[in-house]
């Protein structure tokens, strides 16, 4: 039986191939085993050493979520104070104080801030008051003692006649709302100066509310 003769070139390829087959494979397998980072986004290429560092340190340092909620309500009521703090001095009824709102408590601010109020002057004239009484002079000193006498009893009649007028007023044009409280507010305003009175007010003098 006679055998053909294999070419060279078959052999020496063979061989060749059968060398760089497993180095290819292990080259495939340490490649598959070659680990990413697990901050690299898909797809790209992984970061440096540094790059991780810092993004570590980022997310070490961000703040606790107790924290992140306590200077959000700090920020909260601030930002309400401000606001309050605006609507006072504007009158916006939106962010007033609870004692301040409502059309009730404002139609009461109202009346008090269109009409003079004897207990608005008392300030001033305790202050003449208190200076006449400390002059070593009997008859100004018993001129003082009377002045107190008339002041007070001027902002007493004043201000049972406020009262008397005002709750009459809030019945007409309130009837069926809760109205407590409304004259009690309006005269502790009555005894703070036009230019004091917070929430300002929104009326003239002599103009009906």
């Amino acid at each position: 039986m006679r055998v053909m003769p294999l070419p060279l070139g078959f052999v020496f390829r063979s061989r060749a191939k059968e060398e760089k087959a497993p180095v290819a494979d292990k080259a495939q397998v340490n490649f598959s085993k070659q680990t990413r980072d697990p901050q690299a986004p898909k797809g790209r290429p992984t970061p440096k050493r540094s790059e991780a560092q810092s993004q570590r340190r980022s997310v070490a340092n961000t703040p606790l979520t107790r924290k992140d909620a306590a200077k959000r309500q700090r920020d909260e009521r601030r930002a309400a104070m401000e606001r309050q703090r605006q609507a006072l001095a504007g009158g916006d009824e939106r962010y007033l104080p609870a004692r301040d709102k409502g059309p009730v408590r404002k139609f009461a601010r109202d009346f008090i801030d269109s009409r003079f109020n004897v207990a608005e002057f008392f300030l001033p004239m305790a202050v003449v008051i208190l200076v006449l009484s400390m002059v070593r002079v009997a008859s100004l000193q018993s001129i003082a003692l009377l002045l107190w006498l008339v002041v007070i009893v001027l902002i007493v009649l004043d201000s049972v006649v406020t009262a008397f007028r005002l709750k009459k007023r809030l019945a007409e044009r309130f009837p069926g709302q809760n109205r407590k409280g409304a004259v009690a507010y309006a005269l502790m305003r009555s005894l703070q100066m036009r230019r004091l009175r917070l929430p300002k007010p929104q009326v003239k003098r002599g103009e009906r509310p």
